[in-house]
């Protein structure tokens, strides 16, 4: 790994560290994101709700990071690509958890960006940590029956 990517890592598990230890008081990033969101077909969804629906799709693709995060930022065409080509199917949900560390603590994530992929009845099916390359994405989706 390198040098940046071990700093980044590093960096976000303590600021996560912090978030937890911090008394949450609202989230102004967050409260207006759930005024504003939207669930566009073949777009990603950015958002800071937890009661993502997983039924609608044969898999849904989280991405736990953060928008300020290098290794984050390269999976962003990665997530906005398999959510155009797999709309029907896939359902691509991200969660910036320096600006809102709650789905950090629901699903566990010590390192960003971490990948958790659940199916149709709410079950993780895999999880990843670090830059995820496309490839094995794609694989993985067939795999649990995305074609």
């Amino acid at each position: 790994m390198s040098k940046n990517l071990i700093a980044c890592l590093v960096f976000s598990l303590s600021l996560i560290s912090v978030a937890n230890c911090v008394q949450r008081r609202g989230n102004p990033d967050a409260d207006q994101a759930g005024e504003t969101e939207r669930a566009i077909k073949g777009e990603v969804l950015v958002t800071n709700r937890l009661d993502i629906d997983f039924s609608k799709h044969v898999i849904t693709f989280i991405e736990l990071g953060a928008d300020r995060c290098i290794p984050c930022k390269a999976m962003q065409p990665i997530m906005k690509e398999i959510a155009e080509t797999y709309a029907d199917r896939v359902q691509v949900v991200f969660y910036d958890v320096w600006k809102d560390p709650e789905p950090a603590r629901k699903y566990g994530i010590q390192l960003i960006p971490t990948q958790v992929f659940i199916d149709q009845k709410g079950n993780e099916v895999f999880r990843h940590v670090g830059l995820f390359p496309k490839e094995e994405i794609l694989a993985l989706l067939k795999k649990h029956g995305v074609h």
